[in-house]
């Protein structure tokens, strides 16, 4: 058996019992029932995610920054160089993103992937070789990746997901790099959600109005050359969907969609950042749909596509802020707002406990 389908086989739905014990014990807390709103749904959700009521503290908590580069920057998508990638996981590793910033006021740690950056990197504190290649192929002109390289992407998140999780936290929150990577975000989104390019399709790194159109229409071009057309059947199994994952998708999205895998696999709830996260979700729903039950939408990005993935998956962001930096930072910000939802779990009174007289039924 392969790594891939070990996770997905170690991945169940969450637990029913544990969720509908949150649902009561919220409900018998000192407060209006359904006061706090999507706070209270959040717990509930992680009590399932551990099968436990009231749920762990998802803390310690860790980042995984997952960088690769792309072939169809060669298409003129981004305005930013593609040797960006490279600077910023050094600027990653020396504490210099707002990435780290944001790690640093939620109590983070932080762990940069390279998993295809299309240069060799100096070795650097916290930053893991799992190269699988120095970049995808321009997904405009035919295949990004073989169905090989997007398994190997693929594991290098699973094992990164089993990684720190062994090292003993309790959550996890997806991270991205990668100059074009929106792009491909877009194609994948449209391709699993059924959605027109146009719908899944954002400005990314602040593209003008020209290259906004052109991008689009890369992304529209990325579809039909392998053979997807513009609303083509959305893949079905994981035959299919690896397929897709390779034909359209970047090094960072298969790992990021391992990441999710391996973090339901080990029960561990997995907090997603911005649009690169959304189409990494939709491919690990695909392979294994409890997979999303772990999942936990920081944010949603100012990406259209973002939104289309989310409704998908039938997720819920907690902040909008019009973010669209990627990172991780939506996840960051998130956390708090996840902790604070399982503290009130902990920590408040039930109307008995405290002799409180609960409203007249």
């Amino acid at each position: 058996m392969t790594l891939l389908d070990a996770t997905v086989s170690a991945i169940w739905p969450v637990d029913p019992v544990a969720m509908a014990e949150a649902r009561t014990r919220q409900d018998r807390l000192t407060k209006p029932r359904g006061s706090l709103g999507v706070l209270e749904d959040v717990a509930v959700r992680l009590a399932g995610v551990a099968a436990a009521c009231p749920p762990p503290m998802p803390v310690p908590v860790a980042l995984a920054i997952f960088a690769a580069d792309h072939g169809v920057h060669a298409q003129g998508v981004s305005p930013w160089p593609q040797e960006v990638t490279a600077q910023m996981v050094a600027n990653f590793a020396a504490g210099g993103a707002v990435a780290n910033a944001f790690a640093a006021q939620a109590g983070a740690s932080v762990t940069v992937v390279d998993v295809g950056v299309a240069a060799d990197l100096t070795p650097l504190p916290d930053v893991l070789s799992r190269k699988v290649a120095y970049g995808t192929a321009d997904l405009s002109q035919g295949p990004a990746m073989t169905r090989d390289q997007a398994i190997e992407a693929l594991s290098a998140g699973i094992r990164t997901a089993g990684d720190l999780v062994a090292a003993g936290n309790r959550c996890l929150i997806t991270g991205d790099m990668g100059i074009a990577n929106t792009t491909a975000s877009a194609a994948l989104i449209s391709l699993f959600t059924g959605r027109e390019p146009a719908s899944a399709t954002g400005r990314g790194t602040g593209v003008d109005d020209a290259m906004y159109q052109h991008k689009i229409d890369v992304v529209r071009r990325a579809l039909a050359v392998n053979g997807y057309g513009e609303a083509g059947a959305v893949p079905q199994g994981q035959d299919e969907v690896l397929q897709a994952l390779a034909t359209v998708g970047g090094f960072e999205h298969a790992a990021i969609a391992g990441f999710i895998l391996g973090a339901a696999a080990a029960r561990v709830p997995v907090i997603l950042d911005g649009v690169i996260a959304g189409a990494a979700a939709l491919v690990a729903a695909a392979l294994a749909p409890d997979a999303a039950g772990y999942c936990v939408a920081g944010h949603r990005s100012a990406e259209p596509g973002h939104a289309v993935a989310l409704a998908h998956l039938g997720l819920r962001p907690l902040v909008d802020l019009e973010l669209r930096l990627g990172e991780g930072t939506g996840g960051l910000l998130a956390h708090p707002l996840v902790s604070a939802a399982v503290r009130v779990m902990h920590d408040v009174a039930t109307f008995d406990s405290a002799g409180v007289a609960d409203k007249e039924r």
